[in-house]
């Protein structure tokens, strides 16, 4: 059984994740998510732990962001959006068994930056590394994001994750050394 509360979009979303783990999650109800469940969600952070779960899109990633702005020390678990389609519908609720297992042996937690503490990983790390200003960045970021389990994200709100879940340098470093590797063996130029 999972501790913590698992935050879901819907009751598609809770089938999927109570298929592959025991666990009691809260259903936003889509991305209009109202007071109401804002408060249970802050409820069951303060009593068990919260996972946001949320589908790998623009609507999942808008309700990460407001309950993460209300609801401080989320965990996060993250999809792929390849882990996540089914016929070219995209949500938790078409994710496998251990795809949803995986996303939950991987979770993030949000840690708020030490005031006077410097990030580790820095803009201009993103940048040298091609994730900003470049113009294969978004696959670059893609790719960085599965291998740090951080999901998907424009460079801003990439660079925010790094802060956020404090990517250190080492295993940025470690992540980028995969991917460039990986693309050499797959010939691919990004």
């Amino acid at each position: 059984m999972i501790r913590e509360i698992i935050v879901v979009e819907g009751r598609d979303d809770t089938v999927a994740i109570r298929r592959a783990v025991e666990a009691e999650t809260i259903e936003t109800g889509g991305s209009a998510i109202n007071e109401d469940i804002l408060q249970r969600i802050a409820l069951a952070q303060k009593r068990r732990g919260v996972i946001i779960f949320t589908d790998p899109d623009h609507a999942g990633e808008r309700i990460r962001k407001i309950i993460s702005a209300r609801v401080p020390g989320c965990k996060h678990a993250f999809l792929t959006q390849e882990e996540a389609t089914r016929k070219a519908d995209i949500g938790v609720e078409n994710a496998s068994r251990e795809a949803i297992v995986k996303a939950l042996g991987n979770v993030r937690t949000e840690m708020e930056q030490d005031a006077g503490q410097q990030p580790e990983v820095t803009m201009e790390d993103l940048m040298a590394t091609g994730l900003l200003v470049h113009p294969q960045a978004a696959a670059r970021r893609l790719e960085m994001g599965k291998l740090l389990g951080i999901g998907y994200c424009n460079g801003k709100q990439f660079y925010k994750r790094c802060r956020m879940f404090r990517i250190g340098r080492e295993e940025f470093a470690k992540a980028y050394g995969q991917m460039t590797a990986a693309l050499r063996e797959d010939g691919d130029q990004l």
